[in-house]
This record gives structure tokens, C-alpha cells and sequence, in this order.
């Protein structure tokens, strides 16, 4: 499975159907990408829950931690994977052992991390699966935020971005809530 054949349409449907992401190698030191990834897409409306076992029982960004998925409570539409490409196997069968009780749809490898046999699995279990990428970046892209600020996006256009209730400075990506 190659990441670079991910349509912008199968990125933006992710991400416009879900709202709880399970971040599963999330930080509290706020400048570990974790840490500023989970702080912008809170900021877009979706529920991240943290996952680290060395932080379990404290919170991140008001967000309390848990050790493992099996330890979340409630509904989780993406797993998130910020571990290592060799960690994300166990990560991937975990999800998988969990994707009905929790409602798992989606499992995400964070920008370096790919394990093409997590993938294979996810995808035999019915997952769809996004490797290499960032839920934050590809936010950022569909929704022209990255343009606006100041970022080439590869396109010039004269239609107007989807605004959010916050403004100019928010933009939302077609179809999310």
C-alpha cells in the first residue's frame, strides 16, 4: 500500500465523518508534535483522548489520559498513531481487537510512521487506514487554513474558504460539524 495514493476526497471524508480521535503516543511537553497536533484539533471540534502509559490518570490539554485503548471509555472514531513505525503493529491489533466495542473506523499513522503489515491487517479488518500523514496538516490543507496562512497549497482560486463560527482565521473542511 503506497500513502501517496490517498485522494483528497478519502482524507477529507476521515475527517469530516469523525469526532473522537484517540491519540495514542500523545505528550504533555508542549513542544512535541503530539502536543501541538492535539492542541489544534480541539481547537477544530474534535474529542482527542490521550493515550500514554507513563501519563495515565493526569491530563493533557484538560483531557484525561489513559494507559492503553482498552482502558477508553467511550466511542473512538480515529486511532492516531504517534509511535514508532515498529510500534504501530501492536497499536494496529489492539485497534483492531477493540474496533467494535469502541467503533473504531480509522487508523491513522502519524507523518513517519508506516508499517505496511499494521496496514494490511486494519485494512482485513475493515479500517480504513491513512500511513505517513497528519491528521493536523491535511486539516490545515483541505480546508485552505494552510493557504490563508501564507502556505502554498498548489492551487490558486478565487472561491471563498469555508469559515467556521470563529471566523477568517478558522476554516473548516466541507461536510465536518
Amino acid at each position: 500500500m503506497s500513502d501517496e495514493r490517498y485522494t483528497d476526497a478519502y482524507i477529507a471524508d476521515i475527517l469530516a465523518r469523525a469526532e473522537v480521535i484517540a491519540m495514542v503516543g500523545a505528550s504533555a511537553t508542549n513542544n512535541r508534535p503530539s502536543y501541538f497536533a492535539m492542541k489544534y484539533l480541539l481547537g477544530k471540534g474534535y474529542r482527542i483522548i490521550p493515550v500514554n502509559p507513563k501519563l495515565a490518570g493526569q491530563q493533557i490539554l484538560g483531557q484525561p489520559v489513559f494507559a492503553e485503548l482498552a482502558h477508553v471509555p467511550s466511542r473512538v472514531d480515529i486511532v492516531d498513531i504517534f509511535r514508532s513505525s515498529a510500534a504501530a503493529l501492536e497499536i494496529a491489533r489492539e485497534a483492531i481487537r477493540l474496533k467494535d466495542k469502541l467503533g473504531i473506523t480509522v487508523l491513522w499513522m502519524q507523518l513517519g510512521v508506516r508499517n505496511d503489515e499494521a496496514a494490511a491487517e486494519a485494512e482485513a479488518a475493515g479500517l480504513k487506514v491513512v500511513m505517513n500523514r497528519c491528521p493536523k496538516i491535511e486539516y490545515g490543507r483541505l480546508s485552505g487554513e494552510i493557504g490563508w496562512a501564507g502556505v502554498s497549497a498548489g492551487g490558486i482560486s478565487s472561491r471563498r474558504p469555508l469559515l467556521s463560527a470563529r471566523g477568517v482565521q478558522s476554516h473548516v473542511i466541507a461536510g465536518k460539524r
